[in-house]
């Protein structure tokens, strides 16, 4: 199961890179369906669209609700190059996703295990099985590099 995650954050991975295009930070998610098909894509798009809810998980679970038709995304999981923060994480327990899939911790602002675990808090009631570190050092260096070169 983990090299069929580790294709599905290759394709958050490239979609990572487009925001960097952009000069968005390079962040990238998919939702897969319960048949591991991907029904909804996303990059950071917060300057571009002027919108500071233009995360890219927000933007793939936005696109999956479509595809899906319903926001209920029960049985989906969501891939995501970094770990997702605390709206990006209310948004995923929002859309009833049971899997969330990571690529690289986010010490500064991660809400799903590392500052904070928004998903598996037990007041909230619910349970998210997290797996982490795949491809993390490809997502974490891509992320490292681009902001090297702000610097």
């Amino acid at each position: 199961m983990h090299a069929f995650y580790e294709a599905a954050m290759g394709e958050a991975l490239m979609l990572a890179r487009a925001a960097q295009n952009l000069g968005e930070v390079p962040v990238g998610a998919v939702v897969l369906d319960a048949e591991g098909s991907v029904i909804g894509r996303g990059f950071n798009q917060r300057a571009v669209r002027s919108d500071p809810t233009a995360h890219a998980e927000v933007l793939a679970l936005r696109e999956a609700a479509e595809s899906a038709g319903s926001w209920r995304l029960e049985g989906c999981t969501l891939v995501v190059t970094l770990e997702p923060c605390a709206m990006c994480a209310g948004a995923l327990l929002a859309a009833r996703i049971p899997r969330l899939v990571i690529g690289a911790w986010d010490q500064k602002a991660g809400a799903t295990g590392s500052q904070w675990d928004l998903v598996r808090d037990a007041r909230i009631g619910s349970k998210v099985e997290v797996i982490a570190d795949v491809r993390g050092v490809e997502s974490a260096t891509l992320l490292r590099e681009f902001f090297e070169q702000r610097r």
